[in-house]
């Protein structure tokens, strides 16, 4: 990086939205951002002997140690890019819980690199800052994917055409809101990801990558109908679905509120179903909650329109 890099402000604040992975069919290589829940960070930097504190203002324990921390990993490998030493002080305020399937480490990473390069006047490009936070996704997960990073560093929906090299893409879509169901269980993507099968057969393989097509042609054209047949997924689905309890109930009551389609959001065990209109995804919502309340399991819902910004600049 040239050496007329500079520190362009001493303190940031971003909020840094939730995501939803994976879209049902399109496993590590689509998401979408959401409105609701989001985190906020405050990065402050200063010239001076490297060193990363964190200090975290909420209740969710997670680690202080940079090196132990997905925000202290991507702030590394960000900070590396650059020609001279920072002090880097970072606060942070979750809200959305880790391991709850939407985006929580994704969150964190993808908001500290924003934040960092809204210091120095944003000399990064988006891909880049993927490539800096995908860093502390290899450390939440232990796998490199962009599938929560990618759109809540672009917003909207996003398809990750490749991780390498990186190549993010950027989806039109119509007007669509999102019904989430978060239980309040704790599924680690590491141990979801352990569970998946490493073969798959050429059959299933092909109904997946039609439906795959089919989501992304029926956001382009604006396709409602195209849309929901396509949320369908034959391979991730009917491993992960055991792990969330009353998921296909859910599900099939969702669908018959008049969802378009859905299922496990990222590794779960959240679960996320897709309508056209704000009305229809709040009549969802009451469906679901009316399924969940049967049981001795706490939860949250979120009803959030597409989020179509990421990550934004508060303060």
């Amino acid at each position: 990086m040239s050496s007329k890099l500079k520190l362009i402000k001493k303190e940031v604040t971003v909020k840094s939205p939730g995501t939803v992975a994976n879209m049902v069919c399109g496993f590590d290589i689509m998401g979408f951002a959401l409105e609701s829940p989001g985190d906020i960070i405050t990065l402050r930097a200063v010239e001076g002997n490297s060193s990363i504190t964190i200090s975290n203002l909420d209740h969710f324990n997670l680690p202080i140690d940079p090196y132990s921390n997905v925000m202290g990993v991507s702030l590394a490998a960000f900070h590396k890019a650059l020609d001279r030493e920072y002090q880097f002080e970072i606060i942070s305020e979750k809200t959305i819980k880790p391991g709850s399937g939407l985006g929580s480490s994704a969150a964190s990473a993808a908001g500290i690199v924003v934040a960092a390069n809204a210091l120095f006047g944003n000399p990064f490009s988006k891909e880049e800052l993927i490539s800096f936070a995908m860093e502390g996704e290899f450390l939440a997960s232990g796998s490199r994917h962009a599938d929560n990073l990618a759109p809540c560093i672009y917003g909207g929906v996003v398809l990750v055409r490749s991780h390498s090299p990186l190549d993010i893409i950027p989806l039109q879509s119509p007007t669509l809101y999102t019904t989430i169901l978060h239980p309040q269980i704790e599924v680690r993507t590491s141990d979801s990801r352990s569970i998946l099968k490493k073969n798959v057969l050429l059959k299933d393989a092909i109904t997946q990558w039609g439906n795959v097509a089919g989501l992304v042609a029926g956001l382009l054209m604006e396709d409602y109908e195209l849309i929901s047949r396509s949320l369908h997924d034959v391979l991730i689905e009917p491993s992960r679905s055991i792990l969330i309890p009353l998921f296909h109930e859910v599900k099939h009551a969702a669908l018959d509120a008049g969802a378009l389609g859905g299922g496990i959001s990222g590794s779960g065990p959240s679960i996320f179903m897709l309508s056209k209109s704000e009305q229809s995804a709040k009549q969802v919502e009451v469906a679901m909650i009316n399924m969940y309340s049967g049981t001795d399991i706490p939860f949250n819902t979120y009803v959030s329109r597409i989020n179509p910004t990421g990550v934004i600049v508060i303060g």
